[in-house]
């Protein structure tokens, strides 16, 4: 060994030892970068765990929010489609219940009925009327006589309903097929039973309450046709017991048809009458006082009295006329009528007559030449003011026709009375002169074209006068 190589090893071991502490540093600092790197790592993933919870949380809400919106959207088309269904059966119900009180015939409102609710609300419709007589094979549904007993609504079927305001009938009485409704027809008292079958399994709740509501309705209907036909067939009862007979007159034939109105109360103002004076005169009257029902009919009556009555002190028409004015002024200032009055003498070839605002007459000749007695009339009896009515003279040969009538022989709603005057005038001058040997006949000839059997809407009276042929 050398002294060179003897000598001690600290400056190497020296920068081992350095370079092991310098390694150590870095090692400590990149241990302390891992660390830090660690903690931004724990950092980052709870910001991302944050984040996901309030993805997590905002999907929730929305998903919330989408569902309460879904809901309320269903709820609104609920809302709109019950709202729909309300409309349109509020819509059936007023139509449906001006069909049915838009006439005042029985038969008519129940031909309705069927047409309105089959099929769509009632697969059959059967209406029990009390006062009409029941065929031996017609049998009524339990339901039909447990609403008729209680005076209440009965529901019966395989499945019932549960109906507000209705009463379910027991098992025992349900019926086989299909559900049934059966709704008392009351006004003041239970007249009927109106009995719908279901169109489908079930009533549904809404559309129960819409038909009790229309058989209610129905109900007034058939009354009020009920008592309309009653009235009507009081005043044309009244108003035929006051028609005259009509008197044998030696030189004059009499004619006189009488037809009541077919449509509405318009029966009890017409009247015709034909009387001896006991000058041997003859007077024939034909008349219509304003207003119709049982009203005009005893009006009626009242001047067909007094004007008899009248016709014993004086033979003019004219002031038979005046009195019958005053009178009628005095004791019935509301309501006025229109009269023409004739006065036929035996062997004169001229006839008096007077009117008050009543259609001219119309006289036929024998060789069928028709003219109009137009001479002014005075005013309406029982205008209220004072008024002398005036007699006129018109020629009146031998075999000549005289035709007194009522305005609702010609008059016609919409075009007047004057067309109806000339149609009567041509329909007369038609006539045969051998027909007219047979005045009955010739009354149904004039009455053939000028009224119709199913458009009257007004009394129809006419008197035919004729002279004997020289």
């Amino acid at each position: 060994m050398t002294a060179r190589d003897a000598r001690p090893a600290e400056p190497d071991d020296g920068r081992q030892v350095e370079a092991l502490l310098a390694a150590d540093a870095r090692t400590a600092e990149a241990l302390r970068r891992l660390d830090e790197t660690e903690r931004q790592l724990r950092l980052h993933r709870e910001e991302l765990h944050q984040t996901n919870q309030g993805v997590l949380a905002l999907h929730a809400e929305l998903d919330a929010a989408a569902r309460t919106q879904r809901a309320l959207l269903d709820a609104e088309r609920a809302a709109r489609d019950e709202a729909e269904k309300a409309r349109r059966l509020f819509t059936f119900l007023a139509d449906a219940s001006a069909a049915v009180t838009a006439s005042l015939d029985q038969e008519d409102i129940l031909r309705c009925l069927p047409e309105l609710l089959v099929p769509e609300y009632a697969s059959h419709v059967e209406v029990w009327l009390f006062d009409q007589p029941a065929g031996r094979s017609e049998a009524h549904s339990a339901a039909a006589v447990a609403a008729a007993r209680h005076d209440r609504p009965q529901h019966a079927g395989p499945h019932p309903g549960g109906l507000p305001g209705v009463d379910d009938l027991p098992p025992s009485a349900l019926s086989p097929d299909r559900p049934l409704l059966s709704i008392p027809l009351t006004v003041r008292h239970t007249s009927g039973v109106l009995t719908l079958t279901a169109p489908g399994d079930r009533f549904d709740a809404h559309t129960s309450l819409m038909l009790v509501e229309l058989a209610r309705r129905t109900a007034i209907a058939l009354d009020n046709a009920r008592r309309y036909e009653q009235h009507r067939d009081t005043a044309e009862a009244l108003q035929r017991a006051q028609l005259t007979e009509l008197p044998a007159t030696e030189g004059l034939q009499l004619a006189a048809r009488y037809l009541p109105a077919t449509r509405g109360l318009n029966i009890g103002g017409d009247w015709y009458d034909a009387f001896p004076h006991p000058d041997g005169s003859l007077l024939a009257v034909v008349g219509d006082v304003t207003g119709h029902g049982l009203r005009a009919a005893v009006i009626m009556g009242q001047l067909r009295t007094a004007l008899r009555a009248y016709a014993l002190e004086d033979d003019s028409p004219a002031r038979i006329l005046t009195r019958l004015h005053r009178m009628l002024c005095h004791q019935q200032p509301n309501l006025y009528a229109t009269a023409v009055v004739v006065r036929f003498r035996p062997g004169d070839p001229h006839v008096v007559w007077a009117a008050a605002g009543h259609p001219p007459a119309l006289v036929r000749a024998p060789g069928g030449a028709v003219r109009v007695l137009d001479a002014r009339p005075g005013v309406m009896l029982g205008v209220p003011v004072p008024f002398e009515y005036e007699d006129h003279t018109a020629p009146l040969p031998a075999g000549s026709t005289l035709v007194l009538y009522t305005d609702g022989l010609v008059e016609r709603r919409g075009r007047g009375i004057d067309p109806g005057i000339g149609l009567l005038g041509r329909t007369l001058a038609a006539l045969d002169e051998s027909a007219l040997a047979d005045l009955d006949g010739c009354a149904e000839s004039l009455l053939k074209p000028l009224v119709h059997e199913c458009e009257r809407d007004d009394d129809v009276c006419i008197l035919l006068c004729r002279t004997s042929p020289a």
